[in-house]
């Protein structure tokens, strides 16, 4: 029983756990930046497509 007491004890002390944690959380934090931009930067590539397309659209007449 001691020896369990000890595992815990050492378990609750090391450093280990959290530092995954913040990890994990820091590139939770990442990947949701990068999808935002992505995201924002596909929908104004798709505006000026889509102002290109009406431009030529207009300009050919159809």
């Amino acid at each position: 029983m001691k020896s369990l007491a000890q595992k815990l004890h050492r378990f609750l002390v090391s450093e280990d756990g959290p530092t995954a944690v913040e990890y994990a959380v820091m590139l939770a934090l990442i990947v949701i930046v990068c999808l935002t931009a992505i995201s924002s930067l596909g929908t104004a590539a798709r505006d000026t497509f889509q102002s290109v397309t009406d431009s030529i659209q207009s300009t050919t007449g159809n």
